[in-house]
């Protein structure tokens, strides 16, 4: 089976590959991503993970995978950051505080659809205004759900975390490597091996 990944997202195709998974093809889907009013973070992450295996065609011999992560401060959504003023926004609301990070992962087939989701807990130190500032200056924010990467400078923020590190950083590996072999796919957990 042709593994297709379902995201331009680098940090997944990186995780990916640490695992010895090499998608055949990569094929973002392209859906409206705005939450439902009153949504909450978990239904939609869920409700997006599974939007986008539908929205990318395949072949009968081809195995699908999306994922969608979320960064989440009680019932509120924190997405990828339009602006500046947004990422500083996020910062300054998860200063000192725990937060959840939720990834919704999705496998289709022609046949099935196997789905599951991951919840991480993290804690961020008290922020200043110079840490602050200085993060957005690195340009590490942009593009990333909650307006942070733990796997770059970030680090320096977070002092603990309960479950899993590589669903903070995009895509839960152990929970997808399953979903993966469930639906047929042999996964090699070497990464020399393509």
């Amino acid at each position: 089976m042709r593994l297709i990944l379902g995201s331009a997202s680098q940090r997944r195709h990186d995780l990916l590959r640490q695992i010895g998974i090499t998608p055949c093809d990569i094929r973002p889907a392209s859906i409206d991503e705005t939450p439902l009013k009153n949504e909450l973070p978990l239904p939609y992450a869920r409700r997006m993970a599974l939007e986008k295996v539908q929205a990318v065609t395949h072949t009968n011999d081809e195995i699908v995978l999306c994922a969608d992560t979320v960064v989440a401060v009680g019932r509120r959504i924190f997405g990828k950051p339009e602006s500046t003023a947004d990422a500083v926004q996020y910062l300054r609301v998860l200063s000192g505080r725990r937060h959840k990070v939720m990834t919704a992962i999705v496998v289709k087939t022609s046949k099935k659809i196997w789905q599951k989701h991951v919840m991480t807990q993290v804690k961020f130190k008290v922020l200043s205004d110079p840490e602050i500032s200085a993060y957005i200056r690195s340009g590490e924010w942009n593009g990333k759900a909650g307006g942070y990467a733990i796997q770059g400078v970030a680090a320096a923020f977070i002092p603990w975390i309960n479950g899993s590190y590589s669903n903070v950083v995009g895509l839960p590996l152990a929970e997808t490597a399953g979903l993966l072999q469930g639906a047929g796919y042999f996964v090699t957990y070497d990464p020399g091996v393509p």
